[in-house]
């Protein structure tokens, strides 16, 4: 008989209030146990999409899997006027660290979540036993302000997201229209219906809402103001990262040499993946965090 006890995650909300408000997360596995992973969702996601990869690592590990700043049931303000970029999220994430984890954990996250994992690694290194980065967004050239270049701003995703509706008669018309189509394509029923439960609200006159408002992720895709191969040489942890095969966000290929001589860091290109990697591949990353904690 399998002895092991199956935990339901719980939806918390973590008080940070010298950042402004509060962190919601679902907390996975044993809640005697210290936190293992941190997981961090991309740009306009929220923690429970991912509930249905991670959740089969509950009975083994602790896992905090988070809204950020913007998402899902996080209170922390979003404000798109005069930001300073994803240093935001960076500084979100320690605070949460010495909130709620004991020791060093491994951070982990997809393509944005990936990224702010890497910049809090490299700000507190002690804090950090591993890094778990899933087709993270590296493409910033540092010095230079992203918003402030005219093909950032006008980009295809700035003005997807911008154009993206914002609300639905309800959850259910949501979880319709999105069934098979865009960036939906290759996830499962179950990760799409957790993706719109978290991802919209119920508004009072009975209609669902985006909570992740059109203009922050159109913000976050704009405003990154960070330099990823800086943060890369100030971690002192283990680091893998998987990236995706087609349109993959980890525009690496000229640093690989350097990030691999580290010892340290390790990048693998995952056959048949899109940016979506998590959703089409949560064998591949209930392995890798596995192996970061063992």
């Amino acid at each position: 008989m399998d002895a092991r006890v199956e935990y339901e995650p719980q939806a918390r909300l973590i008080e940070l209030a010298q950042r402004g408000g509060a962190m919601a997360a679902l907390d996975f596995g044993p809640p005697e146990r210290s936190v293992d992973i941190v997981f961090s969702h991309a740009n306009g996601f929220n923690a429970r999409t991912y509930r249905t990869i991670l959740a089969p690592l509950a009975a083994e590990l602790r896992i905090l899997a988070i809204d950020l700043r913007g998402h899902g049931a996080s209170t922390l303000p979003a404000t798109v006027e005069g930001r300073a970029g994803w240093d935001e999220f960076r500084d979100d994430l320690l605070a949460l660290l010495e909130a709620a984890t004991d020791g060093a954990v491994v951070l982990a996250g997809h393509s944005m979540g990936g990224t702010s994992s890497l910049l809090a690694a490299a700000a507190r290194p002690e804090r950090v036993r591993a890094l778990a980065l899933f087709d993270p967004v590296l493409v910033h050239t540092p010095g230079q302000r992203s918003e402030d270049d005219p093909a950032v701003a006008n980009s295809p995703l700035v003005q997807g997201a911008l154009r993206r509706r914002a609300e639905f008669p309800s959850k259910a018309a949501a979880l319709e229209a999105y069934r098979g189509r865009g960036a939906f394509r290759t996830w499962s029923e179950a990760q799409l219906a957790d993706y719109v439960e978290a991802g919209f609200r119920d508004t009072a006159d009975g209609e669902a809402t985006l909570t992740c408002r059109p203009e922050w992720e159109a913000s976050n895709f704009r405003s990154h103001n960070y330099d990823p191969w800086g943060a890369f040489q100030a971690t002192r942890c283990p680091v893998r990262i998987l990236r995706a095969e087609q349109g993959s966000t980890a525009r690496l290929d000229d640093r690989l040499p350097e990030l691999e001589a580290t010892g340290r860091i390790r990048v693998e290109t995952v056959p048949g993946t899109s940016h979506f990697l998590p959703m089409e591949r949560p064998d591949l990353v209930r392995q890798t965090l596995r192996s970061l904690t063992s």
